[in-house]
């Protein structure tokens, strides 16, 4: 009978213990995302328009000049 409250005791006092200190409140955490410029994708068209149309334009002759 001893052992019957001694083991029925531990129980109880361990099933407390894991009880003891309230819940467990779990907090996320944001993350900051860095926003790129919107004045960045403007640029590539800009600078490759006046490229395509130098191309466009000067591109090579058919003369040939080197045949005199």
């Amino acid at each position: 009978m001893k052992k019957l409250i001694t083991s029925v005791m531990a129980l109880t006092l361990g099933a407390s213990a894991a009880m003891a200190g309230g819940p467990v409140v779990v907090e996320e955490e944001m993350e900051v995302v860095a926003e790129k410029p919107a004045s960045s994708a403007g640029l590539l068209p800009l600078l490759l328009i006046p490229i395509i149309l130098c191309v466009a334009l000067c591109g090579g002759s058919d003369d040939d000049s080197e045949a005199g």
